[in-house]
């Protein structure tokens, strides 16, 4: 068994070749998992059911030592619509204001899930990214797109403000906060050549080789240094909130924490024999 990810317990880890989606779908191939938003008929919006076991997966994923890497994507040519106007939109307005707040706390969990497991996400999206779905996409790490797709945070539209699912602290760190402003203000659709111009997308593909493409670059991440990818991906996250004082020094700790692992010194064995090195998140 490989050792833990980045910040997980000994005792704690679990594998997900076994686990099984009942609200989408999901695979294994090797060490990368794809999550799949399934529900082409209505471009793959999200339920309350669906949100929660996100929410769940992310968090088991925290502990997984099976995966290295995972691709979120969406079924029929689409990502995702957001939330579902009749399963979600429709119930909210007859809630309370606690049944509200429990809502958006549980949408939020999920961004937060999606954070804090070390494995990097890579986006694999291609026409309808709106509302919830470009929130998906923006709590990936990585993104590839379509000149084809759209991505609008919709919330404006419907009377909402932007500041939903960690939008207004996340997105101006993606694309600057004018950019970010604006999208949020007028909730209008950016498209794909757009997107990747901002920096919202890493690279736009073929829409015919998008999920291709993110799959294999996923499987690279995979084949890494997991355990310092989740470190990584870690230090991303956390240094939002740090002066560069503090950044340096947190810093300085993981980097030595990774020059103990054993992937630190196969890299070295491998350098000096000129062969290429073969990590194993240990």
């Amino acid at each position: 068994m490989t050792a833990p990810h980045a910040g997980l317990d000994a005792g704690t880890t679990t594998q997900m070749a076994g686990f099984a989606a009942t609200h989408f779908g999901w695979s294994l191939d090797g060490a990368v998992a794809t999550i799949t938003l399934n529900r082409p008929e209505r471009k793959n919006p999200l339920t309350f059911e669906s949100y929660a076991e996100l929410r769940d997966c992310f968090r088991r994923l925290k502990q997984a030592t099976d995966v290295h890497a995972v691709v979120v994507t969406g079924a029929g040519g689409n990502f995702c619509s957001g939330g579902d106007v009749h399963e979600i939109i429709a119930p909210l307005v007859a809630m309370s204001a606690p049944e509200l707040l429990r809502f958006t706390r549980m949408t939020g969990d999920l961004v937060l899930a999606m954070r804090a497991c070390p494995q990097p996400i890579v986006a694999a999206i291609d026409g309808v990214c709106a509302g919830a779905g470009a929130i998906l996409a923006m709590a990936s790490d990585v993104r590839f797109g379509t000149s084809r797709s759209k991505v609008a945070f919709l919330f404006n539209r419907v009377g909402l403000a932007g500041c939903d699912m960690g939008a207004c602290a996340m997105l101006p760190r993606l694309i600057g906060q004018g950019r970010a402003s604006e999208l949020l203000f007028t909730g209008r659709s950016l498209g794909g050549d757009e997107a990747e111009r901002w920096g919202f997308y890493n690279r736009v593909i073929q829409p015919d080789a998008l999920l291709v493409d993110a799959q294999q670059f996923a499987r690279t991440l995979a084949m890494g240094p997991t355990f310092a990818n989740g470190i990584t991906k870690t230090m991303l996250h956390q240094e939002w909130s740090m002066t560069i004082d503090q950044a340096i020094e947190a810093e300085a700790q993981a980097q030595a924490l990774c020059m103990l692992t054993e992937d630190f010194h196969a890299a070295y064995t491998a350098f000096a024999a000129r062969e290429t090195p073969v990590f194993r998140g240990r």
